[in-house]
Formats: C-alpha cells, sequence, structure tokens
C-alpha cells in the first residue's frame, strides 16, 4: 500500500506541476477528481481498463471515447492515457487525492468535516468555517454530515484536530467522572 501512495503522490505531483506552471492546477484538479468519480462509480469502466483480457489499444480507445466528456483539458487527456499506457489506471482515484491534497496546500485550504445531529443552517455552517479558519489560519472547506447519535452540539475535524462539543461526549464524560 505504501507503494501505491508513493506512486500517486508522484504522478500527483507532475501532473500539478504541470497545472502550477500552467495556471490552471484547479481546472486540472477537478478534471482529475471528475475522471476519478467516474472510474470509482463504474464497476463497468474499472474492470474494462483494469482486464488483461482486453487488449491496449481496445482500453485506450474506450478511454479516449470517455476522455473528452471529462477532462476536456489535453494534459489531463494524455495524463489518463500514460496511466492506462504504464498499468497505473487502478491508482486514479489515490492520484486524485494526492492532488487534491497538494492543491489545497499551495491555496492554502484545509478541508473540514462538521458533524451534528441535525442539519445545519447556511449561517450555522459560516460560523463554524469562520471559527476553523481563526483557529487553523487557512481558509476552510467545510463538508456537513448528520449522525443523529450525537444528540446534540457538533464535531469538527480538520486534518489531525478533532474538535468534539457534542452533547453525546458531555454526557459520556460526566458519566465517567460521576463513576469515579
Amino acid at each position: 500500500m505504501a507503494l501505491s501512495g508513493s506512486v500517486a503522490r508522484r504522478y500527483a505531483r507532475a501532473l500539478f506541476q504541470m497545472g502550477v506552471d500552467a495556471g490552471t492546477f484547479e481546472a486540472f484538479g477537478q478534471q482529475l477528481s471528475d475522471l476519478a468519480e467516474l472510474f470509482v462509480a463504474s464497476s463497468e469502466l474499472r474492470q474494462t481498463l483494469e482486464n488483461p483480457v482486453f487488449k491496449p489499444s481496445e482500453k485506450r480507445a474506450i478511454l479516449e471515447k470517455i476522455l473528452p466528456r471529462v477532462a476536456p483539458t489535453d494534459i489531463v487527456q494524455r495524463f489518463a492515457l500514460l496511466l492506462l499506457e504504464r498499468g497505473r489506471i487502478r491508482a486514479l482515484p489515490a492520484i486524485a487525492r494526492a492532488y487534491r491534497e497538494l492543491g489545497d496546500r499551495h491555496a492554502g485550504r484545509v478541508r473540514a468535516t462538521v458533524t451534528s445531529a441535525q442539519a445545519l443552517s447556511a449561517a450555522d455552517l459560516e460560523r463554524v468555517r469562520k471559527s476553523l479558519e481563526q483557529r487553523t489560519h487557512k481558509k476552510v472547506m467545510i463538508e456537513s454530515q448528520v449522525d443523529p447519535s450525537l444528540i446534540g452540539g457538533l464535531v469538527a475535524r480538520v486534518g489531525d484536530l478533532v474538535l468534539d462539543g457534542s452533547v453525546r461526549t458531555q454526557l459520556a464524560s460526566l458519566r465517567e467522572k460521576l463513576l469515579n
């Protein structure tokens, strides 16, 4: 697994550098992400591109038909075809994740997951985002999730930082204090 992570980072870095040089790293990242999502979502496409029964020319023809719709940039298309030729197409989702991390770091962004007992309003999410930005000193991209087992409050995860203000955790802490 470490090898595939290393390979993914190396390929992501190469494409990312081309994107930075061209001033289009965000567009490349979106196209790569879209292609990776299609690859993961379509088991038929994945099995076809990974299956050694199909000739390389057949795999290439299939990918060439799909690419213009998902990744209109010539560089991203050639990148995907290179992955196919080198037998690295399976690493596409990991490469897309590594690319996103590079893009976030370059743009000074971090991604946060905010989990609450009920769906948060746009205003509440904005307040949480601003609070996290003050804490991290970076632009925060929030993904919101709902987990009714939290009872109330919320849990925010930004990288390794976990801020748990859920009622469930507070009750567990209170229970632990009462039992001791």
